[in-house]
């Protein structure tokens, strides 16, 4: 009788593999995101267009040449460096002129992804790394924002194409103030439905919260990201703006406005979330995600910037290897120590 051809393979767990690949993730990822991608266009027009389209390009050419440098396969088709590119772009104003963008890609990969070594190593998000530095040498430019204009698919700011290394000038006709800087400088407030819709000023894509929202139920529809996450941040900025606006209403402002206005949503639903920089365990996303809400709240009623999304979350990647340790989830069969089994 012939002998069977097959043979015991002898390996690591995991001994089941997910249905989803990472190149499934990340391209259902980037579906999520085109609803908000879309919307941003429509409201900022040409100059949305070319931010999206240059961090796109610079995040992607960044990766394949430092792939190729390092004598090693480009990992370009992953759509990981693309998702960065995306984040990037919808986390930048659309003014920014387009060599400050591509720097900013070129930072996001070089500096925070390939650095560490690659998709699955880096600490940080990559397009928060690439954001916070620009944030850092640009402050004047990373504060100016658009106003949604009717000529907006005829023309182009004059910040755009702004020369490299020189001082980008703009229109005060075409400029103004985000929610956030209304209310913490002015004590302006914006109304809630303005909020939702989209129809404010801001980063490209952090104007319309619905849509983000949209994209954030199809992702944990799908199982492709942690409802844990988004929902304890909002849930922490909801609760402690109650408490604050219940104590003083017209020094700060309610949980509804905070929800929805700057870059909270965006940076709860798809930065937040990162699978990398993230927790692994339920209660570890949920302490990781409260921590980010408090340090939100905390920066963005006594900080001296509007906004503290971005540094929170950065904060909340630097200590999540420290929640999965401090939060262990407990062996099956194992006794507590000093309680007999």
């Amino acid at each position: 009788m012939k002998q069977g051809l097959k043979t015991l393979t002898i390996r690591s767990s995991p001994h089941i593999g997910a249905v989803s690949s990472v190149d499934t993730i990340m391209f259902n990822v980037v579906l999520a995101m085109l609803p908000v991608c879309l919307f941003s266009i429509y409201a900022f027009g040409l100059s949305a267009v070319l931010v999206l389209i240059t961090a796109v390009v610079s995040c992607v050419l960044t990766e394949h040449l430092l792939c190729r440098i390092n004598g090693i396969p480009t990992t370009v088709g992953d759509w990981s460096a693309a998702i960065t590119g995306i984040l990037l772009g919808l986390t930048l104003p659309p003014g920014l002129p387009l060599w400050m963008v591509a720097a900013g890609g070129v930072i996001g990969i070089g500096g925070s992804k390939f650095l560490f070594g690659g998709l699955g190593c880096n600490a940080f998000n990559p397009a928060l790394i690439g954001r916070a530095v620009l944030q850092a040498a640009f402050p004047a430019a990373m504060t100016s924002w658009m106003r949604q204009t009717q000529g907006r698919f005829q023309s182009l700011p004059s910040s755009t194409l702004t020369v490299p290394f020189t001082k980008p000038v703009y229109v005060d006709g075409v400029s103004a103030a985000t929610p956030l800087s209304a209310w913490k400088f002015e004590e302006k407030a914006t109304s809630t439905p303005d909020l939702l819709m989209g129809l404010t000023t801001g980063s490209t894509g952090e104007t319309c919260a619905i849509l983000i929202i949209i994209g954030g139920v199809y992702l944990v529809a799908r199982k492709m990201m942690s409802w844990q996450i988004p929902v304890s941040i909002l849930g922490t900025v909801a609760i402690f703006c109650t408490i604050l606006h219940l104590i003083d209403p017209s020094r700060y402002a309610g949980p509804m406005f905070h929800m929805f206005s700057g870059g909270l949503m965006l940076g709860a639903v798809f930065m937040a979330t990162d699978m990398v920089g993230s927790p692994i365990t339920h209660r570890g996303c949920v302490v990781y995600g409260v921590l980010i809400g408090f340090l939100t709240v905390l920066i963005r009623v006594w900080g001296g910037m509007p906004d503290g999304v971005m540094y929170a979350i950065l904060i909340g990647n630097a200590a999540s290897p420290h929640i999965d340790h401090w939060i262990q989830p407990k062996v099956y069969g194992s006794a507590v120590k000093g309680v007999p089994s």
